[in-house]
């Protein structure tokens, strides 16, 4: 759509996808994409994903770790963001995938995703989920709780198999994150506890079961993770639990210490490169085994948001603006909480630049604001910007990760449509919502 001309005056080049450019019209290009030409085709408010910035990413992280790690297999989270031909992307790069519930679960059946490097995540997967999953064939079940674990074997010995496990266990270990993505310290809903003395009944349990055959533990201490130091800590607590758990005749055969890397959402928050991840876990691991005298697991890696997120910018048409002098200047864009929630539940923050005028200096703060019914619906407070006004189209880079995988029909708004750039092509992977899609389930009697 057009040719792009220059990149490196792009103020936001960190948090961009790879290709991010401005093109000969002056605008924000995307995959050889011009930004403008994508709103005028596709509509707005739009999402758009960089096909190169997320295959990158997939490489990246097969590459650091697998050149540390002798055995490693790398999961993208479906739960971030997930659509048919996301899932083939995933699949062509060599990765495998986690879910955390039926419907991400069919996803990968329509699209013929390889089962067996699917792993099954969740603390309340349904019978029918897990029937689902261990009829199709599902490589790994991740047992969250003992209720699971008793309701898996029972399915699996209906159904004639045996179920490759894993158990997740709880170390007890503050990845200093958000309360609400916190997921591996003791008071919380995932994962069983070791110091309760549950963790090492649930493994018991597991290697005593009929039907399922225990192959590993895993973790997840939370998202998005900026430390390391977290994963060092986790792992020495973890390996150590998996060298006590001898005793029972369990032998450790594969390890996830989850993932949860962290992204750059904005300039001043730069977030570790995928290296320094992969060489503490690795590193963590090799030291832990060789003091407990457990030989080397096969080692699961998920990355979570971070594979995906600098791949997606949500593209907004400004509209109505108010201004309070002394006080605030608000712009409205045609998209807002019920596309993109995370500023409101977990005060997410966010950066924003014009894409008809990227190279324009930023002469005031604003704060962007969504068209919900909610005082709550800001997307961005105190965002500089050069002065903006009605149509002009405001994109927020770092939008490919729980935005659209946590979007709603809040006040009846059709979701976003969803396209794919690449080398000067777009292609469309998720249509807009219609009106008549929002009353498709209505019972009209």
């Amino acid at each position: 759509m057009t040719q792009d001309v220059t990149t490196d005056a792009l103020r936001l080049r960190p948090i961009l996808p790879v290709t991010a450019a401005v093109g000969k019209s002056g605008h924000l290009s995307l995959g050889g994409c011009d930004t403008l030409a994508l709103l005028g085709e596709f509509g707005s408010p739009l999402y758009v994903f960089d096909e190169l910035t997320l295959r990158d990413k997939c490489r990246e992280y097969l590459t650091e770790f697998g050149g540390r790690y002798h055995d490693v297999s790398v999961l993208y989270a479906s739960k971030a963001f997930i659509s048919l031909a996301i899932a083939r992307i995933v699949e062509q790069e060599g990765l495998g995938l986690d879910v955390v519930s039926g419907g991400e679960l069919a996803v990968a059946m329509r699209a013929n995703f390889p089962l067996e490097k699917v792993y099954f995540h969740g603390n309340n997967k349904s019978p029918d989920e897990l029937r689902t999953a261990v009829e199709a064939g599902i490589g790994r079940v991740v047992i969250d709780n003992f209720y699971e674990l008793d309701l898996l074997d029972r399915i699996a010995g209906a159904a004639g198999r045996t179920q490759p496990v894993l158990l997740r266990i709880s170390p007890n270990v503050d990845p200093h994150t958000h309360m609400h993505t916190t997921t591996g310290t003791l008071d919380t809903k995932f994962g069983i506890p070791i110091e309760t003395g549950q963790g090492e009944e649930a493994v018991w349990r597991a290697l005593h079961s009929e039907h399922l055959e225990l192959r590993g533990i895993h973790a997840h201490l939370g998202s998005p993770i900026f430390e390391l130091d977290p994963y060092e800590r986790a792992i020495e607590v973890l390996i150590g639990f998996a060298a006590e758990m001898r005793r029972h005749g369990f032998a450790l055969q594969e390890f996830s210490p989850g993932g949860g890397f962290a992204v750059q959402y904005v300039q001043d928050q730069p977030a570790p490169p995928a290296a320094a991840y992969a060489e503490v876990i690795t590193d963590s691991i090799r030291r832990w085994c060789a003091v407990r005298g457990l030989p080397l697991p096969h080692l699961t890696i998920e990355p979570g948001r971070s594979t995906i997120c600098r791949a997606g910018v949500a593209l907004y048409t400004a509209g109505a603006s108010k201004d309070i002098p002394g006080v605030r200047r608000y712009v409205a864009v045609d998209g807002g909480m019920a596309d993109n929630v995370r500023p409101a539940i977990y005060g997410s923050k966010y950066e924003a630049m014009l894409a008809n005028r990227p190279l324009e200096d930023a002469t005031e703060t604003v704060t962007i604001a969504g068209k919900f019914c909610e005082s709550g619906d800001i997307l961005i407070r105190d965002a500089r910007l050069p002065r903006v006004e009605a149509g002009d189209v405001v994109a927020i880079p770092a939008s490919g990760a729980y935005c659209l995988a946590m979007s709603s029909n809040y006040n009846h708004a059709p979701r976003p449509a969803v396209v794919l750039v690449s080398g000067g092509k777009a292609r469309l992977i998720r249509r807009r919502e219609s009106y008549d899609d929002l009353m498709r389930l209505d019972v009209d009697s």
